[in-house]
């Protein structure tokens, strides 16, 4: 299976590169740096971080090749099958912080995992998903994500795998501890497995999918005017992605507890933000107004 595995590897390597390509040519002004990384314990990485460009304060894409001896914690929770296994891991992770208030947030991953035993592959699988967090949201950037998803799934399962992928997202970007959404959803899913190429396939047209699906509300939304109170509300927003990656999100908690490169894991947390005791936007502000996308909504149907 080390040839499907080095196919896959390939390709996103590949997703690095375009990814960057074209978020440099968006933003015009800066560029990715690169910082080649190996693990002590088995592979290695490239991290690429844009700062201080035009439209991105912080663009962060990692790509990473890792494995080692025996899962971490975080892993066998969900697969106590799987504890103590061996394993290998390969994918790409991106987060854009925007300037402008007005451009959303994103993140998006796509990866690969196979565990082993005795030298023999016990459990493969892919995952992946992209999802959108607006500041200040705009329902036409909304309904044009969530269409392209849609649109994306069409060849595996249409309507059926979009609505359980968009599902599967408002649950797992769930802020349990503030009852809130991380922002307006879009796909997720893990542990896809059954036919390796038809999965391949799937994952593949997330990775390709996410440029559709972000680059036009880059071009709608990048000059957008703005002013300190807008700037500190997405500064103010931006402390609720901190607390879901450090609280929640898996990808983080299996890099940290497998020994994996901290610099490249936390480069999906903001350069910038705030925290407020007891804030409370102004009543019928447009800062209120976030609050009621903050939920589970059929953003196809409702935004028609």
């Amino acid at each position: 299976m080390n040839d499907t595995f080095d196919t896959v590897r390939d390709y996103l390597t590949g997703l690095q590169d375009r990814i960057c390509a074209a978020i440099e040519q968006a933003d015009g002004q800066a560029r990715f740096a690169e910082d080649l990384w190996q693990r002590a314990e088995g592979g290695g990485g490239r991290t690429r971080v844009l700062r201080d460009g035009a439209v991105f304060e912080q663009a962060g894409i990692g790509f990473s090749d890792v494995s080692g001896t025996r899962l971490p914690p975080s892993a066998s929770t969900h697969r106590p099958e799987l504890a103590g296994a061996s394993w290998r891991a390969t994918g790409v992770s991106l987060v854009f912080h925007p300037r402008n208030p007005h451009l959303p947030t994103t993140h998006a991953n796509v990866r690969h995992f196979r565990a082993m035993r005795d030298g023999e592959v016990v459990a493969w699988w892919f995952g992946g998903g992209f999802d959108l967090t607006p500041f200040y949201p705009v329902d036409e950037d909304i309904a044009h994500w969530h269409r392209t998803a849609r649109a994306l799934c069409e060849p595996f399962g249409g309507q059926e795998r979009y609505e359980a992928h968009k599902r599967w997202c408002d649950q797992y970007f769930f802020l349990g501890h503030r009852a809130e959404t991380r922002g307006v959803g879009g796909l997720f899913f893990d542990d896809q497995h059954g036919d390796f190429e038809h999965e391949f396939a799937y994952m593949r047209a997330v990775g390709d999918g996410f440029l559709d699906a972000y680059l036009p509300i880059v071009a709608r939304r990048r000059d957008t005017p703005y002013g300190e109170r807008e700037r500190e509300f997405q500064l103010y927003r931006r402390g609720r992605y901190v607390e879901f990656n450090l609280v929640y999100d898996r990808g983080t908690l299996f890099g940290l507890q497998s020994g994996g490169r901290a610099e490249s894991i936390l480069m999906s947390l903001p350069p910038r933000v705030r925290w407020e005791y007891g804030y409370t936007p102004e009543a019928d502000s447009a800062e209120a107004r976030l609050a009621d996308y903050l939920r589970p909504r059929d953003w196809l149907t409702e935004l028609a």
